[in-house]
């Protein structure tokens, strides 16, 4: 039986005390840690959790077991102790038993400068933190020294109504519960919720003799840490304030050192080289034992070293994975921890450009964060104007209500991409993720006036073409100017931690990419082969849209084929380039999936254009457009619906891939196509379309005397599709579930226009999380679990995988990775975070197991 520990409410902090993270905080471990280091840490009592809970609930804890520790006449300090540092907690509380006779005792040790400047600090930090006192009452900049001493204790006895407190017990009590009420009120608790902690988080408190760093000898405080923070890379930073001699140094620059040699002023290691040395020891011992960078806190008194506390170095995305990987090329940890370590988001921001945490932020809306990074540019208003924006080398963030396939180009062009409607799966949005293209959407509040050529913010600031404006898309904001910004960095350390990620995870991750230039991203982040191609935007690239609009309005089967006979050499350029940037790892080709009547113009203009184009009356191209216009597009002719209506497109997309996959042998790459037909709700549209394809194979491979193969499958966007899984996957090799589509017709919700009011669904907790952001396990979850038993259930060997945009999301890769799925697909920026997830997950299956 295991033999249970006990904890005490108030313990005195030995290298054998019974402590725990859980029970006493993050602080008070680690301090406990230190001392069993054999570091010079001042005495120091923890309080508990539980013990500080009755603080605020006003039952104070036997003084007299606190003090009992600190000898006579002590001078303390009191500091939070939260779990995890990250939390936070109330500000520290420094000097507490300083009084006026304490203060004219250490006038004749330390000088009355010093001593002076002590116990001002403790009383205005008494009287504004834990007498909760006007602070505007207790400043006075005129007044220097004792001066300033005598009115504060004045100020104190007049707002307080009775004088500063003498007695060393009241001023801890009183200390103690205020940090104590301040941790339990509501926005401290909203505050540290919002960093991740649980609603019922405790705090610990740790009581600890006061280390002055003063004294007629060489005194100060300062802190040290041994990795630069922004970088991760080994460099000695931090500061130390001199205040030896008396000096009075504790609110300004006077009498501050460098930590190491600098051409600016002196520094601590030529002024007392035994001690920086003593330093870096310590700072290698913490490294070594703690299994981690730490920024130590330290005094000197009379050249005597204090360690007061060690806490993680605070650092950036980039300086994190650096520091993970480095302790583990080192051997202080092992490569799996490395791996758990690094927050999958730290690898998004160095993907993309970042706005600099230093610049100045002048925000003018904000909206759904649909594609991270950031960038500035002028405003257009078109994909035309984006376009010739880039012609000038001018950068352009390109703004529209929404966007269509016609705006693909624009967006190539753009640095940036401004929606006013949309949500995370809309248009703008699945384009702005795969092209690594900044991306805001949804931002409702914005007013676009055409006819002027205006945006109107929300405060009635209006920016017109060729205003600059900087889209975050990293946190969803707009931002008036040029911001400073940090750039993309992907270095030795990156691609190492997803090395390692790769051996640890259990499942594959591909990309979704539609262009070549989509592949070479892919590839050149290792993702194990594109999962989702979406050939319907290759033909909006250069003069393939006007070939489309030929095809559209041909009258008979003969005249599409012959039109698109003209587009079958550009798309076997295109699948043979895809083939040859994955060099033999799986390409998965998605068959045309999009309503026809986007390929046309919508306004006269363009109708007009169009007419002349094809040498045809304007009545003939704006009758043709209304009669392909749908009340619902998004479940009106699209996919495979189009195969069987207009066979011939299906059938020159596959005679493209089988003469590509022909050519790609002939050149030395192996290829297995992967063919997938989209919207299937039913088994009888996989049996027409399979018929057709297959034939167009058996006639290239008699063509071209040379066998190949080919794997057929489906895209499962239909609540049906995953309910007949079990007939469709006996006539299909795989299925993919889109989950962009099957959440819009689970849910009802037209993914382009749910940004309107999904924040306020959410807020109200209708849905926990956005459907469209976070994959919806409950209901989405439930249908691909039916689709994934009943696609076993017809074919045992079927392969499975998720192609939508959850797909690179950690929820997701979970969900995957536990239903037994081969792999996950999503947009090549995000296949290292999704690496990384996959690789995590994996790993705490292994420890929870």
């Amino acid at each position: 039986m295991q033999q249970q520990t006990t904890y005490q409410a108030v313990t005195l902090i030995t290298p054998t005390a019974a402590m725990h993270g859980e029970v006493h905080g993050g602080r008070a471990k680690c301090l406990q840690r230190l001392i069993r280091l054999d570091m010079p840490v001042p005495t120091t009592v923890a309080l508990s959790f539980d013990q500080v809970m009755w603080i605020a609930r006003g039952e104070m804890p036997d003084l007299d077991q606190v003090l009992t520790h600190f000898g006579k006449d002590p001078l303390l300090s009191v500091r939070p102790s939260s779990q995890d540092p990250d939390w936070g907690g109330p500000g520290a509380v420094l000097n507490i038993g300083m009084n006026d006779a304490r203060h004219a005792a250490m006038c004749e040790t330390v000088g009355e400068a010093a001593a002076t400047a002590l116990y001002l600090r403790f009383v205005h930090s008494y009287a504004t933190d834990v007498a909760r006192l006007d602070p505007e009452a207790f400043d006075f900049p005129d007044l220097r020294g004792a001066d300033a001493l005598r009115a504060s204790l004045e100020a104190y006895e007049f707002e307080a109504d009775e004088p500063f407190p003498q007695d060393v017990r009241e001023q801890l009590s009183e200390v103690l519960r205020a940090m104590a009420r301040a941790w339990d009120g509501t926005s401290a608790r909203l505050l540290r919720e919002a960093k991740g902690a649980p609603a019922d988080a405790g705090l610990g408190l740790v009581v600890q003799a006061m280390a002055l760093g003063v004294g007629q000898g060489e005194s100060g405080s300062g802190v040290i840490q041994f990795v630069d923070s922004e970088s991760g890379k080994p460099q000695i930073t931090g500061r130390y304030l001199s205040q030896s001699q008396g000096r009075e140094a504790l609110n300004d620059q006077e009498g501050a050192f460098y930590l190491t040699h600098d051409p600016r002023g002196p520094s601590l290691e030529d002024a007392c080289p035994e001690v920086f040395a003593e330093l870096v020891a310590h700072g290698a011992v913490c490294r070594a034992r703690l299994r981690e960078e730490m920024q130590v806190e330290f005094t000197l008194e009379n050249g005597q070293l204090r360690i007061l506390d060690a806490v993680r170095v605070q650092r950036s995305s980039r300086a994190a994975i650096r520091i993970a990987v480095a302790l583990a090329e080192d051997a202080v940890i092992p490569r799996e921890e490395a791996v758990l370590r690094v927050q999958p988001a730290a690898l998004s921001e160095l993907l993309h450009r970042q706005v600099d945490p230093r610049a100045k932020r002048d925000t003018l809306v904000s909206g759904i964060p649909a594609s991270p990074g950031a960038a500035s540019g002028r405003i257009v208003f078109t994909a035309n104007e984006a376009q010739a924006s880039a012609a000038r080398g001018e950068a352009c963030v390109l703004v529209r209500r929404e966007t269509t396939p016609e705006d693909i180009r624009g967006m190539h062009a753009a640095q940036a991409v401004l929606t006013v409607r949309g949500g995370i799966t809309s248009h703008a949005a699945v384009i702005g993720r795969g092209l690594g293209v900044p991306c805001i959407v949804g931002a409702s509040n914005l007013m676009i006036d055409r006819k002027k050529g205006v945006i109107v913010t929300p405060d009635g600031r209006h920016f017109a073409a060729g205003d600059i404006l900087t889209v975050d898309g990293t946190k969803g904001e707009v931002l008036a100017g040029e911001v400073d910004m940090l750039e993309a960095s992907l270095d030795g350390p990156f691609e190492k931690l997803l090395t390692w990620a790769d051996d640890f995870r259990d499942i594959g991750v591909r990309a979704n990419a539609d262009t070549p230039a989509d592949a070479q991203t892919a590839q050149n982040f290792a993702a194990e082969g594109i999962g989702l191609c979406r050939t319907e935007h290759m033909f909006f690239e250069g003069d393939r849209l006007g070939v489309m609009r030929e095809m559209i309005f041909a009258e008979t089967p003969e005249d599409r084929r012959a039109v698109l006979d003209r587009l079958l050499p550009m798309q076997r350029a295109d699948f043979k380039e895809l083939f040859s940037i994955m060099a033999g790892r799986p390409v998965c080709i998605r068959l045309f999936d999009m309503p026809l009547h986007e390929f046309l113009p919508f306004d006269k203009a363009g109708q007009r254009d169009l007419a002349s184009q094809l040498a045809l009356p304007l009545p003939a191209v704006t009758e043709r457009v209304a009669a392909l216009s749908e009340y619902n597009p998004m479940l009106g002719m699209r996919g495979v619906r189009q195969g069987i209506s207009i066979p011939e497109i299906y059938e020159m997309q596959a005679r493209a891939i089988f003469e590509a996959t022909v050519e790609s042998a002939r050149d030395g790459t192996d290829v297995v196509p992967e063919i997938m037909i989209p919207l299937i709700s039913a088994v009888r549209e996989v049996e027409l379309v399979k018929a057709h394809i297959d034939s167009v194979a058996s006639a290239v491979q008699a063509e071209s005397r040379t066998p190949f193969r080919y794997k057929l499958g489906v895209m499962v966007e239909t609540p049906r599709a995953a309910l007949r899984a079990e007939d469709i996957a006996q006539q299909a090799e795989f299925l993919s579930f889109g989950t962009n589509d099957l959440t819009q017709m689970t849910y009802g919700l037209s993914r382009d226009d749910a940004g309107r009011f999904m924040s306020a669904y959410v807020q109200q907790g209708v849905y926990e999380e956005d459907p469209f952001h976070t994959l919806d396990i409950e209901g989405v979850g439930e249908l691909l679990s039916i689709g994934a038993a009943r696609g076993r259930k017809g074919r045992a060997d079927v392969v499975l995988s998720i192609c939508g945009e959850h797909g690179g999301s950690r929820t997701a890769i979970a969900f995957c990775r536990a239903q037994g799925f081969d792999y996950v697909s999503c947009s090549p920026f995000r296949v290292p975070v999704a690496r990384l997830s996959a690789a995590q997950l994996a790993l705490e299956n292994e420890t929870s197991a």
